[in-house]
């Protein structure tokens, strides 16, 4: 009689400890509070805007419907007058003018800056380059208006002249009125060293990002070092440099205290940009605000209005741009 067997069952596999195991009760009470914590967060800032909004649209209406003149197109601004007359035309053309100098100043500066520390420089040298740049983030606004006001007014001044003998036929760096440097040149300029460190710092860790494979395979091909960078690193960073250039643009429009400090106001549109005078938002409101009236402070409160709907355009565009390459974004970390 053949003798039965019986099967015998392999241990049970051990099951790595639940968190029910560990106090579960705890872990998912920790992340229903910490969800509940993030979510908070993010909607307590959409109720910041959404009132920083609302507080600026009710006043500027109130400053809007008294006004005599047109607000878009008006040049003279006087709400105290009777009737009360203002307009932004000469706060945003200015706004707009020092912002594009800056821009055309600082970004191939940076961009430049970047590519040296990030593949030119030795290792002893880049850190320390790379730190004092990022140093310059750090200087208040007003250090840099005296500064500007102190030293880079007077010593414009030669450059300005030489500006207007050999590039007059311009016409934007046409001379017409004799002064100071205290113009949206000058205002550009210093605009330029003050949003030099943003650009640089964000292109700097794009142009890292870069694959070294594609530098590596550039080389053995028998690419020099700019070639490496012509085809493989600038391509790769293209939309890393303009988004970091938006975001330098972003502060070159609200600048305040250094540009009141520098810039000799007056409400005339010039495209001769060496010639003082111009306006900025940032500018008049930090000019105007404590001499003004109810009205008047309504009045700079909707050119506020402007400059934040301006800014939220600028950056919104960048984060655009940076969403359409995932590396910068975030999606991938």
């Amino acid at each position: 009689m053949a003798s039965t067997t019986t099967p015998i069952d392999p241990p049970p596999t051990p099951r790595p400890p639940s968190l029910a195991d560990k106090g579960g009760s705890t872990g998912r009470a920790g992340d229903k509070i910490f969800l509940g914590l993030s979510r908070g967060s993010g909607i307590l800032l959409l109720v910041i805007m959404a009132s920083i909004a609302a507080f600026l649209t009710y006043r500027a209406a109130i400053a809007i419907s008294a006004d005599e003149g047109n607000f878009l197109t008006t040049f003279d601004w006087n709400p105290a007058g009777d009737p009360p007359v203002f307009g932004i035309a000469v706060l945003l053309f200015g706004t707009v003018v020092s912002s594009v100098i800056a821009m055309v100043i600082a970004v191939p500066v940076a961009v430049g800056i970047a590519l040296f520390i990030s593949h030119y420089a030795p290792r002893r040298l880049a850190a320390p380059l790379a730190y004092v740049v990022d140093l310059l983030a750090a200087v208040p606004s007003i250090i840099y208006g005296i500064w500007g006001a102190l030293f880079l007014v007077p010593y414009l001044e030669g450059l300005n002249l030489w500006l207007d003998d050999y590039f007059s036929w311009t016409y934007v760096f046409d001379k017409t009125e004799v002064g100071v440097a205290r113009s949206l040149f000058t205002v550009g300029i210093l605009l330029a060293i003050m949003i030099l460190p943003i650009v640089t710092s964000v292109s700097r860790e794009v142009f890292r990002q870069a694959p070294k494979m594609h530098e590596e395979a550039a080389l053995a091909l028998g690419a020099t070092r700019w070639e490496v960078i012509r085809m493989a690193v600038l391509p790769f960073g293209r939309s890393g440099v303009i988004s970091a250039s938006m975001l330098g643009l972003g502060r070159a429009l609200g600048e305040t205290m250094a540009v009141a400090t520098v810039l000799s106001p007056s409400f005339v549109i010039s495209f001769h940009v060496l010639d003082p005078g111009g306006g900025t938002f940032a500018q008049n409101i930090a000019a105007k605000f404590d001499e003004a009236n109810e009205l008047g402070r309504d009045a700079l409160i909707a050119s506020g209005l402007v400059l934040f709907i301006l800014t939220l355009l600028v950056n919104g565009a960048a984060r655009m741009i940076i969403a359409r390459r995932k590396e910068y974004s975030g999606a991938n970390a």
